[in-house]
């Protein structure tokens, strides 16, 4: 509410030198500068001598108006004159002057307000202050119109001398541009012709660049092309290959002798390597393009182990080197992740090591940290020179020297599986002493170790809004229902946003979450998709951070699901 500082008739000139003297002072009490105080008591002659000489007398109330801003408001009120339209040649002026010109009122009654805002250490004037400060102004005399002219005669020639000052300052400044600009232009002169020359090596560099790009981008499809249709064209030969051989070893066929039983085991274990290769290539030209997606379900450690083990012993009896699998926490873990594509990974890195381990042993090692899941596969083999460590992830690449054998395609292959489950391959070495490679996937987490704290289950059904807190159980804090899109912006937009948004059923993600006016970049976006509405974590709308199947709604897969949510929403919120 504005506070009153002082008030005041005017009905004549004398009224008129009063309201311009009253402007000058308050504008000064409440620390307006010179050249401001000028500019209100200008503003209130030109409008007071108006509303003066036509509706006789003007009440003027000077306020001290302090929200949403500070600023000085100066309120006219007066009665219109009959049959006679006030003159507004002094609004135009006054509009210049103040930050504020309107009128209000009624035929009867009409007020002008003029408003100038005010330096934002006025908010410190209240109390005894705002006392003084009505007490002073309270006993302003009304100054003579001689008194007047030779104030505002003061006013000119401060503001002539003010001008002056500044043409001055405009003038050496001018001369000083002028200076300036021989220089600068001289300057430019010279970067003009090295920037031309220079533009033109840029534009040929860069045609060449892409140039190179393109015949790159092209090998790049090429290759592709190449290994999935090699891949494709090689899978039937080897599948009759190998149904021959099954057909040829099945006890009810003719029989064989030892030599020829022997000699067909050979081709079939042969084909089955072949296979392998082959579908290695497929995965490798789908991870090339970004369509490796990973088929994610519940894992159990100990038991995925248990059949590598029986996988993996024969080749390792066939070697002579001890396979061991040092599975001692393999019990107490479990892991959400594709679990084909963990196995091939494991089966490479455990045929590598044997491949390349004359005596001793290759082991496997399972442990957890706190932020992953380690798999960790040593040999007592050959080793890898420290130049090589890194290049044996290249494809087709194998170290100068080393055993024959191999495509070269196993570690590639294995970390790039290993990226697409959201994990990494590293590789540690010493010539003659082994070689360690290191898996490491991120570390499952259930729903009460997230730490939940605000969750929004939306979903078009109560039953499916049901099913939704069902599954998060009493893990969150707080969980909020939203029916349609237009509330779920309306909670993100809430004082206290959701850290977790779960949409299911009849809510369109574009329409929840889409768009600029979405959650706040802090909050993760979980899909509940339909297992026949084809929607992949690879697939997902802009917004939405993981997608998880309906059909495997339960509270591991959902805990996997915030996580990974959790990550990507993290790595793109700066």
């Amino acid at each position: 509410m504005a506070e009153e500082l002082l008030r005041l008739r005017v009905a004549d000139d004398e009224g008129i030198f009063a309201l311009r003297q009253a402007g000058r002072h308050v504008a000064a009490a409440v620390r307006l500068d010179l050249q401001d105080q000028v500019r209100v008591a200008t503003a209130l002659s030109e409008i007071g001598r108006e509303l003066a000489a036509h509706a006789g007398t003007v009440a003027v109330a000077f306020l001290l108006d302090r929200r949403p801003a500070p600023r000085l408001l100066v309120e006219m009120e007066y009665a219109p004159a009959r049959d006679a339209r006030r003159p507004k040649e002094g609004d135009a002026a006054a509009a210049r002057l103040m930050d504020l010109l309107e009128e209000t009122g009624t035929e009867a009654r009409r007020t002008v307000r003029l408003a100038k805002a005010l330096p934002a250490d006025v908010a410190d004037v209240a109390g005894a202050t705002l006392a003084d400060l009505r007490a002073r102004l309270g006993r302003l005399q009304p100054a003579t119109a001689l008194e007047e002219l030779r104030t505002q005669n003061a006013e000119l020639v401060e503001a002539l001398e003010d001008v002056r000052r500044q043409r001055e300052e405009l003038r050496r400044l001018n001369t000083e541009l002028e200076e300036t600009n021989q220089g600068v232009m001289a300057l430019y002169n010279e970067l003009s012709s090295e920037l031309e020359e220079t533009n033109r090596g840029v534009v040929a560099l860069y045609a060449e660049l892409e140039e190179k790009s393109d015949q790159l981008r092209e090998a790049g499809e090429a290759k592709n092309r190449f290994w999935a249709n090699i891949s494709h064209e090689l899978r039937t030969p080897v599948h009759g290959v190998i149904g021959l051989t099954r057909l040829l070893l099945d006890p009810a066929a003719e029989p064989l002798t030892e030599e020829q039983r022997h000699q067909v085991s050979l081709v079939a274990g042969a084909s089955d390597t072949l296979l392998s290769l082959v579908n290695e290539l497929l995965d490798m030209a789908k991870a090339e393009q970004g369509r490796l997606a990973p088929r994610r379900t519940f894992v159990e450690v100990s038991s995925m182990l248990r059949q590598l083990a029986d996988l993996m012993t024969p080749m390792a009896e066939q070697s002579g080197v001890r396979l061991r699998f040092d599975a001692a926490e393999a019990g107490a873990l479990i892991l959400v992740t594709d679990e084909v594509m963990l196995t091939r990974i494991l089966r490479n890195l455990v045929a590598n090591g044997l491949k390349f381990t004359d005596e001793g042993e290759v082991r496997l090692t399972t442990r957890r940290t706190p932020d992953h899941l380690e798999f960790a596969v040593a040999d007592t083999g050959v080793g890898i020179p420290p130049g090589e460590q890194e290049r044996v992830f290249e494809e087709f690449y194998q170290v100068p020297g080393g055993r024959p054998g191999g495509t070269g395609l196993g570690l590639t292959y294995s970390r790039r599986l290993a990226h697409a489950l959201g994990g990494d391959l590293s590789l540690e070495s010493e010539v003659g002493a082994g070689t360690t490679v290191t898996l490491r996937l991120p570390a499952y987490r259930s729903l009460a170790e997230l730490g939940l704290t605000h969750v929004l289950v939306a979903d078009a059904h109560d039953a499916g809004r049901g099913v939704l807190r069902d599954v998060l159980g009493d893990v969150a804090e707080r969980v909020s229902e939203a029916g349609d899109p237009q509330t779920v912006r309306d909670l993100a937009a809430a004082a206290d946003p959701p850290e977790l948004i779960l949409l299911g059923s009849g809510v369109s993600p574009a329409d929840a979450v889409g768009g600029p006016d979405g959650p706040p970049p802090g909050t993760a976006v979980v899909l509940i998709a339909p297992s026949d509405a084809a929607v992949s974590d690879e697939t997902r709308p802009e917004r939405v951070d993981a997608v998880l199947d309906q059909a495997q709604l339960a509270p591991v897969m959902l805990a996997d699901a915030v996580a990974r949510a959790r990550a990507r929403r993290t790595a793109r919120t700066p």
